[in-house]
């Protein structure tokens, strides 16, 4: 007998049918419109039979700046990123949001979602520099929201009194090096495990699910 697949997954369920993908970018300034992205990382995140998270797949890529982009000093000397090193290996723009997107959308499926909602730290920041992109390159299938996001700094002062990631991150004894900060990767690793353990606080606090 053919099983009828669910309908719905826990994950789903939790989060109304969005899936949080964690992401953080590293940039050559501040404006969306302009401003280079230098890194990206997104970080998915499961739940398993009880309705705990946590993060699952990470997928990185060091970009190429697109063509005419702008490139603050100051902000390449925040990062500590070096775009015309001769051994960063970058893939321009277009092609690593292609892949983002797809393995976003993927995983999408697999959770029964109808679509990915952003979580970041300052999540207005990445969201801009996400949809930017995605205009710029006429990437049609963006699979997040277009302006809904989870805040993990927002949770963060909630939770911890805390909006810093790196604060933030010690009072919920997640192990943070400053050395290794300000790369996509790390900071989306952290924030996805910072988020997870906010969720998963509240569940163990009684806040889901509701009766």
């Amino acid at each position: 007998m053919t099983k009828t697949p669910p309908a719905t997954s826990l994950l789903a369920e939790r989060f109304r049918g969005y899936l949080p993908i964690v992401v953080d970018v590293e940039c050559g300034g501040f404006n969306s419109q302009t401003d280079a992205i230098l890194e990206i990382a997104a970080v998915s995140v499961g739940m398993d039979e009880n309705g705990i998270l946590a993060p699952q797949d990470t997928w990185f890529f060091r970009v190429e700046p697109f063509p005419g982009a702008n490139m603050e000093e100051s902000s390449l000397k925040f990062t500590g990123i070096d775009p015309h090193h001769p051994l960063r290996i970058a893939h321009k723009e277009p092609d690593a949001f292609k892949e983002i997107f797809k393995n976003i959308r993927k995983t999408m499926k697999a959770e029964l979602c109808t679509r990915a909602i952003l979580v970041g730290h300052n999540a207005h920041f990445d969201h801009g520099f996400v949809n930017a992109a995605a205009l710029r390159n006429n990437l049609k299938r963006n699979p997040f929201h277009p302006f809904s996001s989870l805040d993990t700094a927002s949770l963060s002062a909630l939770a911890y009194g805390q909006t810093v990631l790196s604060r933030a991150c010690e009072c919920a004894g997640i192990d943070f090096n400053n050395e290794e900060a300000h790369s996509a990767r790390y900071d989306a690793q952290k924030t996805a495990e910072l988020f997870c353990i906010i969720v998963n606080r509240w569940q163990d606090l009684g806040g889901w699910p509701l009766d």
